[in-house]
């Protein structure tokens, strides 16, 4: 019996040590963070954009945690300085993910402007990648004979449209596309050092600069 009670007494410390470091010291760490001045929430469009791209699995095989320079290329691949908990002041739940079969996404709005190569992108991203190992959404468009007052008619690279039809984003499509050209935390998280004794400015400490522009192919690699 007082083995029982000597296992059962270290697996409790154990948990609670474990609970601790892993849950309470964290939260003590970021409870008080704020959203930074250039982070806005997001709108009706976006979040609904966000339940899409939970619901399609996106997460399993992105992430949305660029990280910093000691600990891998993420910034010189064009992905943006290293995430803050401040960026994710309106992420409920997080999307960090834990998988790069496909690049990071944090700063895809940045990286990847463009609302066509996205809807483009979502329909089949073999168009735009040929080595693409991404699913195709088909069934986030339609399809029809001729476009109807108000349709997103997606312009889609030679030899990838239908036959004598014409390819139609849904609107969960186009507000998928909203959210990932949100993804956007190119603002600066320090604030810049205070001016020299002689008046001159010091240069910021960490001026936070946009994910480099990358052309179409490249942001897609991997996806």
């Amino acid at each position: 019996m007082e083995n029982e009670v000597k296992l059962a007494a270290g697996a409790m410390v154990t948990l609670g040590l474990a609970t601790a470091a892993l849950v309470v010291l964290p939260y003590i760490q970021v409870r008080d963070v704020k959203a930074p001045e250039g982070l806005k929430p997001y709108t009706s469009a976006e979040l609904r954009g966000r339940a899409s791209y939970i619901a399609n699995g996106c997460v399993y095989c992105h992430t949305q945690q660029p990280r910093d320079k000691s600990f891998g290329p993420d910034a010189e691949r064009g992905w943006g300085r290293a995430t803050v908990p401040g960026d994710y002041s309106y992420d409920k739940p997080h999307l960090l993910g834990s998988m790069r079969t496909g690049p990071d996404l944090m700063n895809i709005g940045v990286r990847q402007p463009s609302k066509d190569w996205h809807l483009g992108h979502l329909y089949q991203p073999r168009a735009y990648v040929p080595d693409s190992i991404m699913p195709s959404y088909p069934y986030l468009f339609d399809v029809k004979n001729e476009a109807e007052p108000g349709d997103e008619v997606l312009k889609l690279p030679p030899g990838y449209a239908p036959q004598n039809k014409i390819v139609v984003a849904t609107p969960e499509a186009l507000d998928l596309v909203k959210y990932l050209q949100s993804l956007n935390r190119s603002y600066p998280v320090l604030p810049p050092e205070p001016q020299a004794a002689s008046g001159a400015a010091a240069p910021a400490v960490e001026a936070a600069p946009a994910p480099v522009p990358v052309p179409a192919a490249a942001a897609a690699s991997a996806s």
